[in-house]
């Protein structure tokens, strides 16, 4: 109608740069059906000996064990294994995932690696059948397998690996201190913060600096597999 004004929504876009976006925010999900949600990594152990007991020594144990375990170890494995994937790099891969199993100092750790790594393959098999059939490599390394068919740079996937684990790290603070869910997110806040940094240190590992030598955390793993009860798989 003359003199009437018309207006029209703007179109949406989707671009590669948000499905490779939206792609790591999946992977991240604690929904993804990897079993993620049953292991605490130690937390479970260290409640059990008193070092971890309200919401500031769960924040401190965990900011440390991203520091410390994480971004020495499975991250700067992530951030190799998803350049290898891309370049087709098999004997890269072969190499990382031996790392990754022989430096796990506990039968529980390694348990945990090897069926979350499983379950992630099995998931990416039921979406894309013919990928990579015959591979079950431990988790960090599936981790990369999945997130190298996107196009996002290493370093995103890093950050979103890292802070699904904070969010599966504080869930099992908040069923085993327990917690409530404000403290919950507190605590995500505080990991939140320290992941860049973690992760920018993961990328400058090479094969002679990264490590795992996490001395406690052994001690505790290994204490956690005789418990008398206890929530969780690790």
């Amino acid at each position: 109608m003359q003199g009437t004004a018309t207006t029209t929504a703007p179109m949406a876009t989707t671009t590669t740069t948000d499905a490779a976006l939206l792609q790591l925010i999946w992977l991240a999900s604690p929904a993804l059906p990897v079993g993620g949600f049953s292991y605490s990594e130690g937390l479970e152990a260290a409640i059990e000996a008193g070092l971890v007991h309200d919401e500031t020594t769960a924040g401190d144990w965990l900011v440390d064990q991203l520091h410390l375990a994480l971004a020495r170890s499975d991250l700067a494995v992530l951030a190799q294994a998803v350049t290898a994937w891309r370049a087709g790099d098999q004997p890269t891969l072969t190499r990382l995932d031996a790392w990754v199993r022989s430096s796990r100092e506990t039968s529980e750790l390694r348990q945990q690696t090897e069926q979350m790594g499983r379950s992630l393959m099995e998931w990416a098999r039921s979406l894309q059948p013919a990928e990579r059939a015959a591979e079950t490599p431990t988790y960090p390394v599936a981790f990369a397998s999945a997130a190298a068919q996107g196009t996002a740079p290493v370093r995103q996937v890093l950050l979103a690996f890292a802070f699904g684990w904070a969010e599966n790290m504080m869930q099992s603070a908040l069923k085993s201190v327990p917690l409530g869910q404000s403290s919950g997110q507190r605590i995500l806040g505080r990991l939140a913060l320290q992941i860049p940094a973690a992760v920018d240190h993961a990328l400058s590992l090479d094969d002679e600096h990264r490590q795992s030598f996490t001395p406690m955390l052994a001690i505790l793993s290994a204490r956690h597999e005789t418990q008398y009860s206890r929530l969780f798989r690790s």
